[in-house]
């Protein structure tokens, strides 16, 4: 069976923490916004697979330019 959701760690874009998120991976791409866990402000995470079928997670604040 397939793997519905993975679990990533990533470094907020606020704080620099590391903090662990899940992602349905049945949705891709996709992009949607999470608070840290350390600090509490919004992360945009934008998630896609790569050229070699890799899943690609980017994080950053809400005023960053995509």
């Amino acid at each position: 069976m397939p793997e519905i959701i993975a679990e990533r760690s990533i470094y907020c874009p606020y704080c620099g923490e590391t903090i662990k998120i899940l992602i349905d991976l049945s949705v891709l791409p996709q992009q949607y916004t999470e608070d840290c866990q350390v600090c509490c402000r919004p992360i945009v995470f934008s998630v896609e697979l790569d050229l070699n079928d890799e899943l690609s997670i980017t994080a950053h604040t809400e005023d960053e330019a995509l």
